[in-house]
């Protein structure tokens, strides 16, 4: 789970790291009082959406005074803007945070996240901020900076030290940025999160450091030990689509092909994927009903990804173990009598009361083609597709 920069700068802050004066504003003429709460010459208008290159897009505009303040409001407020992160759909800006400008000296990049391979947290940074960490890793390596902290111990001071002398850090900042480190990798442990991402962390021209932004990722599996966290979710931000899976229970991943997918488990699902992607489809999502596929559950499973106005075909397909094929069997003819399914609908059921499942299938009148391998049905739900897009 994501939050905004001003979530994140909250949060931040009370574990020490040194953020500017701002403000939420939810209009143009709310942005100008809060510019003027704030004091000042400069500001900036900050678009709050979750995702980064906001700049780039045009959500962050440097303000010097009123009239622009308002102006930059009124273009971002209600506007979606698309960036690289976003997808071509973007995401719809609904409030701004208003800060002072700062007096930059030198712009940083450091962030923590999980490193699965070495089942550890790495810290990441490079003198070299204020750009995607991606681009720099690809056309300069040698600049990123990673430090590994061993889970049973924490975060030590004098690793805090190494990464900031690494950076040049001026000394009048030394503590300061042993502070900044440290404080983020406690909110990073104590609150759950995965990532914690400062971009630019700035040097002002006064020897301070400030986080000019801030990012937080959030473990979803986490969220009830976290009901501060979970409190702050923007479900404006996320996909609808995902949003409406996860408050019923089912894993949903949204993705950009035609072929809608209803599976159980997630490695089946990731392997009915390749499939569809090897015959020559596309998936339209990632959906995994889970362990406990009742009737009820695979007609709620049919209703999210027929949501999808893209879903031309879906294929249906499930291994069986703690699950019964004839629960199945029965879920996708009641949801196709149901929802008067117009769409061609494939169904592979194998493992436990397969031959039960099948002769539901079979005996409900509807034309439901079947398959009996994954490789099956993976072409015929291709061939189908092929056939309503008329290729």
């Amino acid at each position: 789970m994501d939050i905004h920069e001003y979530q994140a700068k909250e949060i931040l802050a009370e574990y020490g790291v040194p953020v500017g004066k701002g403000g939420l504003a939810y209009s143009p003429e709310q942005a100008v009082y809060r510019a003027k709460e704030i004091g000042g010459e400069v500001w900036a208008v900050k678009a709050q959406i979750h995702s980064g290159a906001r700049g780039k897009a045009g959500g962050i505009k440097i303000c010097k005074t009123d009239d622009e303040i308002f102006s930059a409001a009124d273009e971002m407020l209600g506007k979606t803007l698309v960036t690289h992160q976003t997808g071509p759909q973007g995401k719809i800006c609904s409030r701004l945070y208003i800060e002072a400008g700062t007096d930059i000296d030198r712009e940083i990049y450091f962030s923590l996240v999980v490193d699965r391979a070495h089942e550890r947290v790495v810290l990441i940074a490079s003198a070299e901020g204020g750009m995607e960490i991606e681009e720099l890793a690809e056309s300069n390596p040698d600049a990123i900076l990673k430090v590994y902290v061993e889970t049973a111990v924490g975060m030590l001071d004098f690793q805090a030290r190494e990464l900031a002398f690494a950076l040049n850090i001026p000394k009048s900042a030394m503590s300061q940025a042993v502070a900044t480190i440290k404080g983020c990798y406690r909110a990073m442990i104590e609150l759950d999160a995965n990532m914690v991402e400062i971009n630019p962390l700035v040097i002002t021209k006064a020897g301070n450091l400030i986080a000019l932004d801030a990012k937080m990722g959030f473990d979803e599996n986490a969220l009830y030990r976290q009901q501060r966290i979970g409190e702050l979710r923007d479900k404006s931000q996320e996909d609808p689509r995902e949003t409406a899976a996860s408050d019923r229970g089912l894993n949903y991943v949204g993705l950009d092909g035609d072929i809608g997918c209803m599976i159980n488990g997630a490695g089946l699902a990731m392997a009915s994927l390749d499939m569809i992607k090897l015959a020559g489809g596309e998936p339209a999502n990632f959906l995994d009903i889970g362990g406990g596929a009742t009737p009820d559950r695979v007609e709620k499973a049919f209703r999210l990804v027929l949501d999808d106005d893209n879903v031309v075909v879906m294929l249906v397909n499930i291994f069986a173990g703690i699950n019964r094929c004839d629960w199945v069997a029965e879920g996708v003819v009641r949801a196709a009598k149901k929802l008067d399914i117009k769409i061609p609908l494939i169904v592979r059921l194998s493992g436990t009361n397969v031959e039960e499942g099948r002769k539901i299938i079979v005996e409900s009148g509807l034309p439901i083609i079947t398959a009996e391998t994954l490789a099956e049905a993976a072409n015929r739900a291709v061939e189908e597709r092929n056939k309503a897009v008329g290729q």
